[in-house]
């Protein structure tokens, strides 16, 4: 008789160390969004993967930055909500980035410290490293920080060593009954999805000019048959922002619009109408209030 396996995983790590990327590629999907820029992934996204004895529940979590000095109620959000998976995942895949180890992982690692259960550390990014003698000593020293059930050296952007992840962390879960229907992907609704897709739009076309306070919220988001209209604000703080925003005669916005609604056909296989506003919302990532109404709501794993 087949013993099942099922429970929930933490991808955790600072910012930019490649969590989001290591989801889509364990799920065989995009689920969360993905850019070379910090504080990309805002909320918890859960990706599931079902196997033939095992149900993989992954949270993807925002990267833990560096606590120093007054932050703002965005920041302090983001710690929250991937702080609060501890509580209840049953095993932590802590991803680091070789060969560096910064201050942000020093304090990651303290923060684990409460965390009695399995911890998975994944070296990502090591296909980077051309001199592969520098990986060995890294490894060393990472092993000598904790106690770990085991040390992953993987590439997540090309899927080198991800399935031997999957291997150790199968292994690592309790015993017990699948959580989810085997067909399900995520517990994310597509209007929540709608609004991330715009928002990895933006920071990929906007790069260095993205201003850190933006954000989408979806309007309206009505299914019409195969067709679904979706009417999005995106949120700025000062109005010099929404100019960077729509750009020249309002070409950036197009373009943010166009890639953003191919990706939504894709992923929901239909076809989508999708209108964008930009509005100025002052001090939104300073409120506590008006980041709840954005839907940054308390840290849950749903």
């Amino acid at each position: 008789m087949t013993e099942f396996r099922a429970g929930y995983v933490a991808l955790l790590g600072r910012p930019n160390v490649g969590k989001s990327t290591l989801l889509n590629r364990l799920i065989g999907q995009k689920l969360s969004i993905t850019a070379p820029k910090p504080q990309t992934t805002r909320h918890l996204i859960l990706g599931i993967q079902t196997l033939a004895d095992a149900q993989i529940v992954y949270v993807d979590t925002p990267g833990l930055h560096h606590r120093q000095g007054r932050q703002r109620a965005l920041n302090r959000y983001l710690n929250r909500a991937a702080v609060s998976v501890l509580s209840y995942v049953d095993v932590v895949v802590w991803l680091v980035e070789a060969p560096r180890w910064t201050e942000e992982d020093e304090d990651v690692l303290h923060r684990l410290a409460e965390f009695t259960g399995p911890v998975v550390l994944a070296v990502n990014k090591v296909d980077r490293i051309a001199d592969k003698s520098r990986l060995l000593p890294f490894l060393r020293d990472l092993a000598s920080k904790r106690n770990f059930s085991e040390i992953v050296p993987l590439a997540a952007i090309n899927g080198d060593n991800v399935v031997a992840l999957e291997q150790v962390i199968t292994r690592l879960l309790p015993v017990g009954d699948f959580l989810f229907p085997a067909e399900q992907l995520t517990t994310a609704s597509e209007r929540f999805l709608a609004a991330e897709l715009i928002r990895e739009k933006l920071t990929r076309l906007l790069r260095e000019e993205l201003p850190y306070a933006l954000t989408v919220e979806i309007e309206q988001f009505v299914e019409e048959g195969r067709l679904v209209r979706i009417h999005a604000v995106i949120w700025v703080e000062r109005e010099t922002q929404k100019g960077i925003v729509i750009g020249d005669k309002g070409a950036t916005l197009r373009e943010v619009g166009r890639q953003a609604r191919e990706d939504m056909e894709r992923l929901f296989a239909r076809k989508v109408f999708l209108q964008t506003w930009v509005k100025v919302r002052e001090g939104w990532s300073d409120d506590e209030r008006a980041l709840q109404s954005l839907g940054y709501s308390n840290p849950s794993m749903s």
